[in-house]
C-alpha cells in the first residue's frame, strides 16, 4: 500500500493533462521520472482518473520496455550489450557490477535500494564501447577494474 503522498503527486501530475486517453503515456511517463519506477498502484489509479481500463493502463505499460513496475535503485546502471559492446567484453563488465553489488539475472536491485543493474540492446554508443550508462551519464571503454572503482566512487558519493 503506498503513502498518500504518491497519490497527491499524482494528482498533481494527471492535473498537467487533459484527462483522457491520449495522456496515459506522459503521465507514465512522469510518474516514473518521479519514483524511477511505475508504482502498479498507480497505475490502476491514473486508468480510473483518465477514464481508461486498467487492462488498457497495464497493457500499454507493459508494451513499451522503457516502463518498469521494479522499484530501482538511487543509480540504475544500464549494461549495453549491443554487438559493439558485447564484442568488445560487456559481459565480464556486467558480471563484475553484479559480483560487486551482490546481484544476479533475477535480482537486479540491491537491497538498499542503491543500485540496480540492468542490461540494455544498445545505449547508441557504439563507437565508445563497450559503454555503460549510469542515471543520465555513459561511460565510455569501460572494464572491469573501471567498473569496481565507479562503484566504489558512487557508494562514496552515497
Amino acid at each position: 500500500m503506498l503513502d498518500e503522498s504518491y497519490y497527491r503527486k499524482t494528482d498533481e501530475i494527471i492535473s498537467r493533462y487533459v484527462r483522457d486517453s491520449r495522456s496515459l503515456i506522459p503521465i507514465m511517463q512522469d510518474i516514473q521520472a518521479e519514483y524511477r519506477y511505475l508504482p502498479p498502484e498507480l497505475l490502476s489509479y491514473v486508468a480510473g482518473q483518465i477514464g481508461i481500463t486498467e487492462a488498457k493502463a497495464y497493457s500499454v505499460a507493459t508494451f513499451y520496455e522503457n516502463f518498469s513496475f521494479e522499484a530501482k535503485g538511487k543509480y540504475v546502471i544500464k549494461v549495453c550489450d549491443g554487438t559493439a559492446c558485447h564484442v568488445r567484453h560487456s559481459t565480464p563488465v556486467l558480471n563484475t557490477l553484479r559480483n560487486e553489488l551482490g546481484l544476479s539475472e533475477k535480482q537486479h536491485t540491491t537491497e538498499d535500494m542503491m543500485f540496480t543493474v540492468e542490461t540494455v540492446s544498445c545505449l547508441g554508443a557504439c563507437g565508445l564501447a563497450p559503454a555503460i550508462m549510469v542515471n543520465e551519464q555513459v561511460y565510455p571503454a569501460m572494464t572491469p577494474e573501471k567498473a569496481t572503482a565507479l562503484i566504489e566512487d558512487l557508494r562514496r558519493k552515497g
